[in-house]
């Protein structure tokens, strides 16, 4: 059997302030092509398929399309999709019933019964062969916020920052207990397991700037010996770099296109895995070709840039387009950083004539002046790069002049998390 798992698609992304429409809508034309080279039986898409909880038409239209044009080329490929972090699960679930018809299962949320068990049943999808017969089961698991896991009840004001934590691990930890006893009940021999989860598992690479933390700054991290030894393949989802978490059948397979600037030199793929039965056979990473270039320039002095600029090719990467005629959606994204001596007022107006005649879209240019040694100088703050948490340290560093302590920071991101859910429900 065989399967294409892929993970953190951003649907509907801008980057700073850019539409990418153009970008998502050629690694969906890409990925359509891959499976009906490859034809695997499966599609799992391990969350985060919108950047925002209330994404434009547009965006959702580029999900509903792919997902049709799927069916109608492979009409027996199963396509197995949770929310993540950035996603609504209520939107993720809502069309739920009409792409079923397509041979889609869509889980936004977990619930629970009566008696307070797990409503496992609804997270355990068939993953059939092309005989139509089922050779693995997918334990499809959203995102889990902290309402969630504990059956829906919030954490008591009295409770401890670590009391919190520690119920909300031994709630991510009770729903895969009950979800992977739920899966060995119903497999038969020679069945395997298949888990699908976003989630922060210890000891995986976080991206530098683009990934938000999911719901205590870290703390929400979990251990990889939640996926036991007869799981034969783990498929996660929310970290952008691509890597493996101890073991070859742990694997997140990153995003498929570069959410960052910082992410310019990742690989950036999805992942075939073929079972033997109920083992993993083998692993093989596909490189997702980049249809628009990204280029980080520096730090260095302004000479070197320059240089730099000058010598830089303008024509994507992976592009066949001949000559100087490429539609301006296609010119590659660039970010300037520039070390200077001192303030350079006509800054911008030097790289912009150095980009005159260059096919090149400049995104951001980040001026780095040395550090000044008065401590009420005011310094000059990037927010988009620096990020509601960073700010919020900076904040308090200037108001108390200490460090925020983690209590502080938990119940930062705890407050944060409870923004991002109140948009969700709103919407």
């Amino acid at each position: 059997m065989k399967l294409i798992h892929t993970a953190d698609w951003h649907l509907g992304q801008t980057f700073h302030g850019q539409e990418r429409h153009t970008e998502q809508r050629a690694f969906l034309d890409w990925l359509l092509a891959t499976l009906d080279a490859r034809r695997p039986d499966a599609l799992l898409i391990a969350g985060d398929v919108f950047d925002v909880v209330n994404p434009s038409l547009r965006a959702q239209e580029l999900l509903y399309d792919f997902i049709v044009e799927a069916h109608q080329r492979l009409p027996q490929l199963t396509i197995v999709m949770i929310a993540g972090n950035h996603d609504s699960g209520n939107r993720i679930e809502l069309p739920a019933p009409l792409m079923q018809r397509l041979n889609t299962h869509a889980l936004g949320r977990v619930s629970w019964l009566d008696d307070g068990q797990l409503d496992a049943s609804r997270l355990l999808v068939p993953l059939t062969d092309a005989e139509g017969q089922i050779r693995a089961w997918c334990l499809a698991l959203p995102f889990l916020r902290p309402a969630e896991v504990t059956g829906g009840t919030a954490t008591n004001g009295d409770e401890t920052d670590d009391a919190s934590r520690n119920t909300y691990v031994a709630g991510i930890t009770r729903v895969h207990q009950q979800l992977i006893d739920a899966a060995r009940e119903r497999r038969v021999p020679g069945q395997a397991l298949i888990a699908m989860s976003h989630a922060h598992l210890h000891g995986a690479a976080v991206s530098e700037a683009s990934e938000r933390p999911i719901v205590i700054g870290g703390e929400e991290s979990i251990p990889a010996s939640l996926f036991p030894s007869d799981i034969a393949y783990v498929a996660l989802g929310h970290l952008h770099r691509a890597q493996q978490v101890g073991e070859e059948r742990i694997r997140y397979s990153g995003s498929p296109l570069p959410l960052d600037f910082s992410e310019v030199a990742y690989p950036h793929q999805v992942v075939e895995v073929t079972l033997d039965g109920d083992a993993l056979h083998d692993v093989e990473s596909l490189p997702v070709p980049r249809p628009v270039a990204m280029h980080r320039l520096g730090p260095a002095p302004l000479d070197d840039v320059l240089a730099e600029l000058d010598a830089l090719e303008d024509t994507p990467e992976l592009s066949t387009d001949q000559g100087r005629d490429l539609p301006r959606e296609r010119w590659p994204w660039l970010e300037v950083r520039v070390e200077l001596d001192a303030p350079m007022p006509d800054l911008r107006a030097r790289i912009d004539a150095a980009l005159d005649g260059k096919q090149l879209r400049l995104l951001r240019l980040e001026r780095r002046l040395p550090r000044v040694a008065a401590e009420d100088a005011p310094a000059r703050i990037d927010l988009a790069a620096l990020g509601p948490r960073k700010l919020f340290e900076r904040t308090w560093q200037a108001r108390w002049g200490e460090p925020p302590a983690d209590d502080v920071l938990a119940d930062f991101d705890r407050l944060r998390q409870d923004v991002l859910d109140d948009e969700e429900t709103t919407t």
